[in-house]
């Protein structure tokens, strides 16, 4: 049996979470799974995996350094194994913003990195401010004041297309299908 290992990165949760509803689709598809966290100190052996995810977030328009760091180190395991990308930001709540030549966070690190992701998704994030430090609220409030999103301090928004990640499951389904 296959094994799909998901490789996530993520500063308030909700990478996890996409990664665990990623994990229900392909298991339902007749896979084996494993969810990894990728921190700063992360040492992640993919030898067990057939395909790999990497999956994360962004924050202040930027993915975390540890996930560029991990593609650089595994490059020749990532484009051997079915590698697949994911990332999770707020400007993905517009329909405009969803594809990989259109969203402004995934082109400007696409360019930061040589590997090139077999599929790549791009889902959009939530905003919950209760969660957030004093200086990321007011930080991530402002940039919603300015690009039209929601800055009422009691909201919990989750932007996610859930129908759409779960599509992107079964993509990584068929895409090991396919290539074994």
């Amino acid at each position: 049996m296959a094994k799909i290992g998901f490789i996530y990165s993520t500063v308030d949760g909700h990478t996890l979470e996409i990664c665990q509803r990623l994990k229900t689709v392909v298991e339902e598809g007749g896979f084996e799974t494993a969810i990894l966290e990728l921190t700063p100190d992360s040492a992640i052996d993919l030898t067990d995996f057939d395909q790999i995810v990497v999956g994360a977030s962004i924050r202040y328009g930027k993915h975390r350094p540890e996930v560029v760091r991990f593609i650089n180190d595994n490059i020749e395991q990532l484009e051997s194994k079915h590698g697949a990308f994911f990332s999770v930001n707020a400007v993905a709540r517009k329909p405009e913003k969803k594809e990989p030549h259109t969203n402004p966070y995934v082109k400007k690190f696409l360019k930061t990195i040589t590997w090139q992701p077999a599929i790549i998704g791009i889902f959009g994030g939530r905003i919950h401010y209760a969660k957030y430090r004093f200086w990321d609220r007011t930080m991530i409030r402002f940039i919603m004041w300015m690009t039209k999103g929601p800055t009422n301090l009691d909201a919990n928004v989750d932007f996610t297309d859930w129908d759409e990640v779960e599509a992107f499951g079964r993509a990584l389904c068929e895409l090991v299908n396919r290539e074994n």
